[in-house]
């Protein structure tokens, strides 16, 4: 794991950005479409870490993004051309727009200061989306990115946040896939490679102890 040094270098407020990714009620609330990764997330204390981080982010100053997938009722604009799109048009809770299953799950909290991004199409939350431009309109150096699903959406924004310039940083108790032993060898094998790897635990410490914790003046 990083120093704490390292972690304080990155985690500047006023250049850090915060994302949670497809935490959202459809996905891993209670009535998710995808029960076994909604009870991973939660029995792993994934959901948990991503709501402290949060929480710390807004008492920091750090500006949190939060990043739905979701399809409009008709589907049009949505992908058809990978398996794992045509296997979600048949579940049974389905991400509608406007719907309770694209609200961000608790226990997280959203404020007006956060954004909420939302994206039809694709497996990214950065690519064909308003959270790249956000991101170099706030002045992003390092994103942090958390929530589901290690197998699909997480190595993505890791990939996309590199290929753009950004740093990314995984608190790896914070993301969460299926099977639940799948994301230490993504972590392991894959992310290590690519991001800065910390605990929820190392983020707080420098969050909100550290000497620019305070937050934005």
């Amino acid at each position: 794991m990083p120093s704490y040094d390292r972690l304080s270098d990155l985690l500047d407020p006023e250049t850090t950005v915060l994302l949670t990714v497809e935490c959202q009620q459809g996905v891993v609330g209670p009535d998710s479409a995808l029960p076994e990764l909604a009870a991973v997330a939660r029995s792993s204390g994934a959901l948990a870490n991503v709501a402290r981080l949060v929480a710390a982010a807004h008492e920091a100053g750090v500006q949190v993004i939060h990043a739905i997938a979701e399809r409009r009722p008709d589907g049009r604009g949505a992908n058809r051309n990978a398996r794992l799109f045509r296997a979600a048009e048949r579940l049974p809770v389905q991400q509608l727009s406007g719907t309770a299953a694209v609200r961000v799950a608790g226990p997280i909290e959203v404020t007006e200061e956060d954004f909420v991004v939302r994206r039809l199409h694709g497996l990214s939350p950065l690519q064909g989306t308003d959270v790249d431009a956000l991101l170099r309109n706030l002045g992003c150096r390092t994103l942090v990115v958390t929530g589901v699903s290690a197998n699909v959406a997480i190595p993505n924004a890791v990939f996309d946040a590199v290929n753009r310039g950004y740093t990314a940083l995984v608190p790896t108790d914070a993301i969460a896939g299926v099977p639940s032993d799948y994301t230490p060898a993504m972590i392991r094998n894959t992310l290590a490679l690519v991001a800065t790897l910390a605990t929820t635990d190392e983020v707080l410490a420098r969050l909100l102890r550290g000497p620019r914790g305070a937050g934005r003046s």
